[in-house]
């Protein structure tokens, strides 16, 4: 066994014991919120709905049926702004006066992506609502560290890496993504929203160890389970793309426009099969994650959200899922919240919308100014291409993905409410952590990242400890004021 298969199977064993000793007395019993248990069940009894009312009123998609005087059948929702308007599954609006309804029916569903509900299938087979979503969570999460430092140990080194620093910024990348970031609050909480977080962060990292070398099956087969775990990182595939045409015209670094003028055309056919070998599996996933969403609400892409009945209901049905008007709170949550400081106990307090990014990860920070390395020609380990083209492109790239992804979630109608840290930014921070590596390989040298790292570390320590524990520490507003 090589010296990186021990290492990451030791931060395997020591993540998990992390995770399972923060996670403490919650491992006991399942958690308050197990809407994947419930989808896997209700596939095991042959239905789409729950068969019935939900445990509680927390993120269900709820469907109204109306049968009216005339014998017309309608399903949807009544509109919160004008409660004599209805709106169908097919985003038809009419009027419909409760004197013309001679009866009413209810279905309830999951309305969140089902590939964990399908990863906990088996589980849910055995032990039904017994499953306990906070081990699996756990368990799972123990993987990510492990996976990601595996993951840096394979991307490409630079001439200004001593012998012993590539290992450990690696280490110190991996400490930051699992315990200096909101994936440690995430990794110990089980909950429907937190599990989704760990089931994704798991997926992204088998995708991108498959990327590099290319395993074109591999890759659409995670692409295609993102896109039923966190939709907006399906843009993952971006990088295949750019893997893809890199590999068919035979260059070692990204092509260039001039490169693909005059060698796309002869490599065409390589390009294809492999583009083919990617979109078979990921579109066999995506089918059904789109029939599933047809059977239930007559949208391919509508997973359920535009059926929940919450605080935000009233904007879902004024702006839709996603809309520019959610930018600016969204922003806010990400950029600028901090803790709220008292004069007496409990002394600080947390926003429910949670904590700026780059008070809960500041070595992320490093990011707006990369180094400049000096690239070598061979790569002593591992064996991968050579030059420092491939590098620049590679960042190019995965900024080119990030974007999107974030966008996604900036315009979307929820900041992550209820959070310690912006839980949202899970989504892209694995590839944050690729650039911080491939834009900085010597940042290991420096004592104000690692202190950094450190901080980090503490900060999400105190909210994996405290979050969902201690609500003394936590208030139900936006930004800190009394």
């Amino acid at each position: 066994m090589s010296r990186d298969c021990k290492v990451a199977l030791w931060l395997f064993v020591v993540s998990t014991v992390i995770f399972a000793a923060t996670a403490g007395q919650r491992l006991r019993h399942p958690s308050t919120d197990t809407h994947f248990v419930y989808q896997a069940e209700s596939w095991l009894s042959r239905r789409l709905d729950l068969g019935g009312p939900p445990p509680h009123q927390n993120d269900w998609a709820e469907v109204e049926t109306l049968t009216l005087k005339s014998g017309k059948t309608l399903s949807g929702q009544f509109l919160r702004a004008n409660p004599l308007r209805f709106r169908t599954l097919r985003g038809q609006t009419e009027e419909v006066p409760s004197t013309e309804i001679v009866s009413r029916s209810k279905k309830y569903y999951v309305s969140f992506p089902p590939f964990p509900a399908l990863a906990m299938l088996p589980l849910v087979a055995v032990f039904h609502h017994r499953t306990n979503d906070v081990i699996f969570s756990v368990l799972l999460a123990g993987m990510v560290p492990a996976l990601l430092y595996f993951l840096l140990r394979r991307l490409p080194r630079s001439a200004a890496d001593p012998p012993e620093a590539p290992e450990s910024l690696d280490l110190w990348l991996t400490v930051l993504f699992g315990f200096g970031s909101v994936f440690y609050f995430s990794a110990v909480q089980g909950q429907v929203w937190f599990t989704a977080h760990v089931v994704a962060s798991l997926l992204c990292l088998l995708y991108l160890l498959c990327l590099w070398p290319l395993r074109p099956w591999a890759c659409g087969f995670l692409c295609g389970a993102l896109f039923l775990t966190r939709p907006q990182m399906a843009s993952v595939g971006l990088l295949f793309v750019a893997e893809s045409l890199r590999d068919a015209i035979g260059t070692s670094s990204y092509p260039t426009l001039s490169d693909l003028r005059s060698r796309l055309l002869p490599a065409l056919r390589r390009l294809l099969s492999t583009l083919a070998a990617f979109a078979i599996p990921a579109g066999l996933l995506a089918g059904f994650g789109m029939w599933h969403n047809l059977a239930r609400f007559g949208r391919a892409f509508e997973f359920g959200h535009s059926y929940l009945q919450t605080m935000q209901a009233d904007n879902i049905q004024r702006f839709g899922l996603m809309n520019y008007q959610y930018l600016p709170r969204n922003l806010a949550t990400a950029l600028t919240l901090l803790p709220k400081l008292l004069p007496s106990y409990p002394y600080v307090q947390v926003s429910y919308h949670g904590l700026a990014l780059w008070f809960t990860s500041p070595a992320l920070l490093f990011l707006l100014w990369p180094q400049r390395p000096q690239w070598s020609s061979a790569p002593p380990h591992p064996p991968v291409v050579d030059g420092g083209e491939r590098l620049r492109g590679l960042r190019f790239v995965l900024l080119l993905t990030v974007v999107p992804i974030a966008l996604a979630s900036l315009l979307y109608q929820n900041s992550g409410f209820v959070q310690f840290g912006y839980r949202f930014s899970l989504d892209y921070l694995p590839l944050l952590i690729i650039l911080l590596r491939v834009g900085s390989p010597r940042l290991a040298d420096s004592w104000l990242f690692r202190a950094a790292v450190v901080f980090g570390v503490v900060i999400n320590l105190l909210g994996a400890l405290s979050f969902n524990r201690m609500p003394q520490f936590y208030f139900n507003g936006f930004f800190p004021v009394s």
